[in-house]
């Protein structure tokens, strides 16, 4: 399927610094809002928008869509669908219900289609929510994704900033999907497709019971770590040192880091931090930089947590 786009997966996102001037140019321009049910929208924005319908139930609203990124159309729906649902888990919310999006040449072939919506029915059913519906375009590159519709409650809600200095970051997932799939051997790229295709429900469930310790979530996506990372901070008033060997990285990704590969959004993610990122040249080569900047598709969840809850996480 990858031969009917030229760019696929989260790499096909606008660039961080287009995006943030046009959610900017939004909220100036927007009437203030007057609705105090409406708990996250666009200033701050963050990686859902929040409604408050009682005191205990907050909806939680997303959407995510891309062009494929591998070849099985299986693999695409159900990375489509995990990728979808993924911001919900970032909101500390359980989803609910979800509604395809779709686009397809007119020649596309037609059990292609099926497959891919059977695949993300499956994986939004393991999320806990039901495929009730959708709408389907023509188009002349194929373009799958979904809207996404969770709950939460309005006093439990992860947002993007709150970290304090001395929490520990922690990830979900691995680094490195668009290095991988780029340069991968085919059993580096099953290890990579695997992992687009799991859930960070358990990641979210798993933080939920922290409690009051995870002080900010996001999940890294098309920004990269560095992207995503960045606005974390930013939005907390702290800084977010990185160590190398830190870094957990899918198999492939740093040989194909090493040998000079780039993925297409590896440019536009510098240019977003560059003026905030970073690195000492004596114990991080280049290498160890692109994978913070490579887009990620279905990447985890970024948490930061106090070093206890952290310790009591990873036992």
């Amino acid at each position: 399927m990858t031969e009917w786009t030229s760019c696929g997966g989260c790499a096909a996102k606008w660039g961080a610094n287009l995006l943030k001037d046009l959610v900017d140019d939004l909220a100036a321009g927007a009437t203030p809002t007057i609705d105090p049910a409406l708990l996250v929208g666009l200033a701050p924005f963050d990686d859902a928008a929040v409604y408050q319908v009682s005191d205990d139930v907050a909806l939680v609203s997303t959407t995510d869509f891309f062009p494929p990124l591998v070849d099985d159309p299986d693999d695409f729906g159900a990375i489509a669908a995990a990728n979808a649902c993924s911001d919900v888990f970032a909101m500390g919310g359980r989803v609910v219900m979800a509604v395809n999006i779709a686009a397809f040449p007119e020649n596309f072939p037609t059990e292609a289609i099926t497959q891919i919506f059977a695949a993300a029915s499956q994986v939004v059913a393991q999320a806990g929510g039901s495929v009730a519906g959708g709408h389907t375009i023509r188009n002349p590159e194929p373009i799958f994704g979904l809207a996404v519709q969770g709950v939460v409650h309005p006093q439990k809600i992860f947002r993007k900033g709150g970290a304090v200095a001395g929490d520990v970051a922690l990830m979900s997932k691995p680094l490195g999907t668009g290095l991988t799939l780029a340069n991968g051997s085919p059993s580096d790229k099953a290890e990579a497709i695997a992992g687009m295709r799991r859930l960070n429900r358990v990641a979210s469930e798993q933080l939920q019971q922290l409690g009051d310790a995870v002080h900010g979530v996001t999940d890294v996506t098309g920004y990269g770590l560095a992207g995503h990372g960045w606005e974390m901070a930013q939005r907390s008033g702290v800084q977010l040192v990185l160590r190398a060997s830190w870094l957990r990285a899918y198999a492939g990704a740093r040989e194909a880091a090493q040998a000079g590969v780039r993925t297409g959004g590896d440019p536009r993610n510098r240019a977003y931090v560059a003026e905030h990122f970073s690195f000492d040249a004596t114990t991080t080569d280049d290498s160890s930089v692109a994978l913070c900047m490579d887009p990620q598709t279905s990447g985890g969840l970024l948490a930061a947590v106090t070093r206890e809850a952290a310790e009591k996480l990873l036992r």
